[in-house]
């Protein structure tokens, strides 16, 4: 499934927010974790005063001494866990997809936003440019004041959008393999809604039913999660539930994340589907950006 886990951090309590997920999925998926901090050489320099640029690499190399202890000391709570500490000089989001890129089946897990002092690591915008240039599989956690650093989580559930395409359904034999391990409820969801343009036009609306043709829609979401239901279940994973809802994809996706607690969203990068083209691309940044759940971004093959 996974080969390790690259988790980036800057030095900021924010930022260490990713940690209790981490820990959870290193210890129940018994993967290795690299921690990374990036020291931005460029934006360093350009919070230094002209007359004081001379120190500069003076300065870098404190930065990369003290994030090396800062690193050593978050890997010693990691229990259990094989944890390497690496401290690089470069821009944040091309040196983390670099070391990502090596291999493929590594796992990025960090959190949405966060700053640090020296290097002024903005995670937010870092995050959002390692999700669109990573062909990695990428696990954001959106920092919220009220989230803790310590410990380790507990997920109860995995919420897996689909949308009627291949590749949006490449995204389960990763959730499989992930329901086994974590002992984790498979929730399949599909949201659908006509659009206006489907039955409203330059001469005038659909001329059908529209009840009835969302009638169709919904019976046809209906049909499909139980098709994928039933393969789930032949993969061996025990608890799996569909649930379809009339709405907007990121919308209700975001809602029904929100109904409980201890779930991480699953969904692949993009995919459209017919009637509601559908295109997770964008929905996935939506959800990433918005929801309060973890959100693992699958690429596809």
């Amino acid at each position: 499934m996974y080969s390790k886990m690259l988790v980036p951090l800057d030095g900021s309590k924010t930022a260490e927010k990713v940690l209790p997920y981490a820990r959870f999925l290193a210890e129940k998926l018994k993967i290795p974790v690299a921690l990374l901090v990036v020291v931005d050489i460029a934006e360093v320099a350009s919070q230094m005063a002209s007359e004081k640029a001379r120190f500069l690499d003076a300065v870098v190399e404190n930065a990369v001494r003290y994030f090396t202890s800062y690193l050593e000391g978050v890997a010693k709570t990691f229990a259990a866990t094989d944890v390497k500490c690496l401290v690089e000089k470069g821009r944040a989001a091309d040196t983390i997809i670099e070391k990502a890129a090596a291999d493929k089946t590594m796992l990025i897990a960090m959190a949405t936003h966060g700053r640090s002092g020296l290097n002024r690591f903005l995670l937010g915008s870092i995050a959002e440019n390692v999700l669109r240039g990573s062909a990695n599989p990428v696990l954001l956690i959106r920092a919220t004041e009220e989230a803790s650093s310590e410990g380790q989580v507990m997920l109860k559930s995995v919420i897996v959008p689909l949308d009627g395409s291949e590749v949006a359904e490449g995204v389960l034999p990763m959730v499989a393999v992930m329901a086994k391990n974590l002992n984790l409820e498979v929730e399949l969801f599909r949201a659908y809604h006509i659009p206006y343009n489907v039955y409203a036009g330059d001469e005038g609306f659909y001329a059908g039913n529209y009840d009835e043709l969302l009638t169709s829609v919904r019976d046809e979401a209906n049909e499909y999660l139980e098709k994928k239901t039933d393969e789930l279940k032949k993969l061996g994973i025990a608890k799996v539930t569909a649930v379809t809802k009339e709405g907007f994809a990121g919308d209700e996706i975001i809602a029904m994340g929100r109904q409980t607690a201890g779930n991480l969203i699953a969904m692949s990068s993009h995919g459209r589907s017919g009637v509601k083209r559908w295109v997770l691309g964008s929905i996935a940044e939506t959800v990433a950006r918005h929801s309060g759940d973890p959100v693992l971004i699958a690429r596809p093959l």
